[in-house]
């Protein structure tokens, strides 16, 4: 078992690794949509999802795969009326065939974001 940290996706925040790798899998924490560079959240669902997804491909690369080979996401997502925007913007990050997922309204995220994903990609 191995411990990724990257720069690329915000860090951990909490007594949790940001992704693990074993037996040519990694499984990532759920990537919140913090800009790594500078801590800000963005405002809106929209900008939310897209930088969530660039937080999960910059973990991913980091972890020697990429989001191409994601076989499973889960999303939790604030307000289940917002689903249409983040599946549209999940559909821009995956291709045919799309990993299975999950989607889960929840009442409360981490800083009080609207979304967060989580994902197990092959290596």
């Amino acid at each position: 078992m191995k411990e990724i940290k990257t720069d690329n996706a915000p860090l951990a925040i909490g007594p949790y690794s940001q992704a693990i790798v074993t037996n040519n899998m990694v499984f990532t924490s759920g990537q919140i949509p913090v800009n790594p560079l500078t801590g800000d959240i963005p405002e809106g669902i929209e900008a939310q999802a897209n930088q969530v997804f660039e937080n999960l491909k910059n973990l991913l690369e980091a972890s020697g795969t990429s989001i191409d080979k994601v076989v499973k996401t889960t999303v939790y997502i604030k307000n289940m009326d917002e689903f249409s925007v983040v599946n549209k913007i999940y559909e821009s990050y995956f291709k045919k065939p799309y990993p299975a997922r999950s989607c889960v309204e929840v009442s409360k995220l981490p800083k009080a974001v609207l979304v967060e994903v989580e994902a197990i990609a092959e290596r």
